[in-house]
């Protein structure tokens, strides 16, 4: 199982609310109602400052200029908008032509202003650009806002008659109308100005919260002998300090082995206490206050809590729904979880006669004994084989041949930070977007695996750019030896990035890059995690420093240990979903956070929780998804039958790949998910293979 704890935390600018407009998903059009000014071209990028630059002076350092010139662009489409409701004389009709590329102009530049803040938000080693960063998206934010409860735009789009025009503006106008009600757009002016600065105010406390993680780095000091149990590469990485002691951190490269292989078990202890601490207590301040602004934004907005507000718009369609899947999945996960558990248990009274019960801090370790004894799986023996730089050259590799494209490094491209790669995507001799890979930890960077959104391609106008930024161990630095587990993380992320190239050539902005239902997103990236563990697919770039390729005999062990632990992965997954739904699904006041922690773990993970470690200090998904983290496991039962076509007809087979790609990628949002796996698999989607593959025999 991929057990990297909050992978995916966010695949476009985060949103604190149902977006009236779809923003983080959209773009613009080939024609405009009146002329804007031209955009900046959005790859020209702040770069990095060396210890010798000085920072720049703020403002106008360049993102503040581009993100100044974006928001008036979408403020002069804004006026033509609510031009459009009134009925004053005009020298051309209004039709739904110059309607719609209005909106499309303004979406655009808001758009462009939003995922260049977010992204250098959250990457920048420059403080001072990141500041900026942050000022421009709490300021795109605001325009959102104002711009959802902006009745006039709301009537101009409402009186459109598009009984003649084609299904994308059909559809275009009927989600825009029902995202305007849903943000409020209905109420009165002093309910709608409320709404407005609560809007505003979180962002700014959603801003704190992931800045509260990304800047809690915390590190345990260990006596070199507590390394015991860790890959000798690894140790070497890991010299003494002058006191003789070995500091391990909370960044991935570093948690992920140490709790999976050191043997002592109160080092393994510390470190995830540490980890588990980030982000507090300051977060804990935060995530009341994001808590309460949003239960109120739902109350006057017309829902019961925040939890029916978010989820009115997804597949699921309401809170009722998400805690019946979440009922469901733990149920069926149960049997397999105790079962499961119990190997745990008995595998750690072997090692200790007194133990009563298997601790979060103990079940990776134990994971790995259990299927080192039972499959003869050694993770370790994969490390020599999954050296970063093969992983990535092996990605580019499979996508290319699968997808019939093509990647050429982009030397010249300015980028952030001098570890960060650009490629240009070409299909045959068409350009077709551009991808960044930011991929190793740094001081003040965003501390998970996501995709971010630059560009949103848009047909006829411009092309989609993405990022990967991740966390893994750099080559450069030391050997680059990964996990399995952070190889899958890899396949995942690029899963979306694939998604968002593919999907950014729509002709309508709104439909464009990864928009569309949002407890749909994951499945494209969950379905590529299937090819990690191929073996046809690892042994054209596993190979050691000799050149020898991965032993297939070690890949069918990866595989039949992966069986062992799904159960307990699947529950612990529920106890994330349930926690994310359960702090919203009510009045937060007064609420006990902790406590909740503990209710919620106990009530469907294998695990307590551990005293003092307050973990929803740093569950990031608390922001950018509030209360649907649900959509992980929601989207794997999507991606599991979409699979079962692959398996069908090969998962190698470039025949059915491209009938992927049309069908499901490139469509974007133009068509609801259901309907896009539906063409896919010819016919509706179903839990027949998600079911399957829980209940698969060991």
């Amino acid at each position: 199982m991929n057990t990297a704890l909050f992978p995916c935390a966010r695949h476009f600018a985060v949103l604190p609310m149902v977006s009236a407009l779809a923003f983080a998903q959209a773009c613009g059009s080939p024609t405009v109602q009146p002329t804007p000014a031209p955009l900046p071209a959005p790859a020209d990028l702040p770069a990095a400052a060396t210890p010798t630059t000085k920072a720049p002076e703020l403002p106008p350092d360049p993102l503040t200029k581009r993100c100044m010139e974006r928001l008036e662009t979408a403020r002069s489409q804004r006026t033509a908008l609510a031009s459009f409701a009134t009925d004053s004389p005009r020298a051309a009709p209004v039709t739904p032509t110059a309607v719609i590329n209005a909106l499309n102009e303004m979406t655009i530049a808001i758009d462009l202003a939003s995922a260049e803040s977010s992204l250098m938000f959250a990457v920048h080693p420059d403080k001072a650009v990141r500041d900026a960063a942050g000022k421009c998206e709490q300021q795109t934010e605001q325009l959102k806002t104002e711009i959802a409860l902006d009745r006039a735009i709301y009537d101009a789009i409402a009186r459109l008659d598009v009984k003649s025009e084609g299904p994308d503006v059909k559809r275009l106008v009927a989600l825009t109308l029902r995202d305007f009600k849903m943000s409020g757009v209905d109420k009165d002016e002093a309910t709608r100005a409320r709404i407005k600065h609560l809007q505003d105010e979180l962002v700014q406390v959603g801003q704190a919260f992931e800045k509260g993680i990304a800047s809690d780095l915390r590190k345990v000091a260990l006596q070199p002998a507590q390394l015991k149990g860790l890959p000798q590469d690894w140790i070497d990485a890991h010299k003494p300090n002058a006191e003789g002691k070995v500091e391990i951190s909370t960044d991935y490269p570093d948690y992920i082995p140490f709790m999976q292989y050191a043997e002592d078990d109160a080092a393994r202890k510390s470190l995830y206490v540490v980890y588990r601490q980030r982000g507090w207590p300051a977060n804990k301040a935060n995530l009341q206050k994001m808590l309460e602004i949003r239960f109120e934004l739902a109350t006057l907005t017309g829902f019961a809590t925040w939890a029916e507000r978010i989820t009115a718009d997804k597949m699921i369609k309401n809170a009722k729904a998400v805690e019946e899947f979440v009922t469901r999945v733990a149920k069926a996960a149960e049997p397999r979880m105790k079962a499961e558990y119990q190997v745990l248990l008995a595998e750690l009274k072997a090692m200790d006669k007194a133990a009563t019960e298997v601790n979060d801090w103990q079940q990776a370790y134990l994971q790995g004994r259990v299927k080192k004894a039972k499959f003869a799986f050694d993770a370790q023996a994969m490390r020599p084989y999954l050296h970063y730089d093969k992983v990535k050259a092996g990605l580019l590799e499979l996508t290319g041949r699968l997808f019939g494209i093509t990647y050429k490094p982009k030397k010249d491209a300015t980028v952030w930070h001098p570890s960060v790669e650009v490629y240009d995507v070409f299909e045959g001799d068409k350009h077709y977007g551009t991808i960044y890979l930011d991929m190793h930890p740094r001081e003040g960077k965003y501390k998970h695996a996501a995709q971010f959104t630059l560009v949103n391609g848009v047909a006829g106008r411009q092309l989609p750019a993405g990022v990967l930024v991740c966390n893994f161990p750099n080559p450069k630095t030391g050997n680059g030896l990964m996990e399995h587990k952070e190889v899958e993380t890899f396949f995942h992320e690029f899963g979306h990035l694939i998604h968002h190239t593919f999907g950014g050539h729509q002709a309508m902005p709104r439909f464009a890059g990864v928009a569309t239902e949002w407890d749909f997103v994951e499945a494209p990236s969950q379905i590529f995690e299937e090819w990690a563990k191929d073996y046809a697919t690892l042994k054209v770039f596993a190979t050691n420093d000799k050149g020898e390729p991965l032993p297939e005999d070690l890949v069918k062990k990866l595989v039949a240990a992966d069986e062992f632990g799904k159960g307990l992965w699947v529950r612990h997954q529920m106890f994330y979903a349930g926690l994310s739904l359960g702090m919203h699904n009510r009045d937060p006041k007064g609420l006990d956070q902790d406590a909740l922690v503990s209710e919620i773990q106990g009530k469907y993970s294998a695990y307590k929780a551990v005293p003092d470690t307050h973990m929803q200090a740093s569950f990031g998904h608390l922001n950018g998804y509030s209360a649907i983290y649900y959509t992980y496991m929601w989207s794997m039962v999507i991606a599991k039958d979409m699979f079962s076509r692959f398996v069908k007809e090969g998962i190698s087979n470039p025949t059915v790949a491209m009938r992927y790609r049309k069908m499901v990628l490139e469509p974007g949002g133009s068509k609801d998910a259901a309907d896009l796996v539906a063409d896919f698999l010819g016919r509706p989607y179903d839990f027949k293979s998600y079911e399957a593959w829980l209940n698969k025999k060991k």
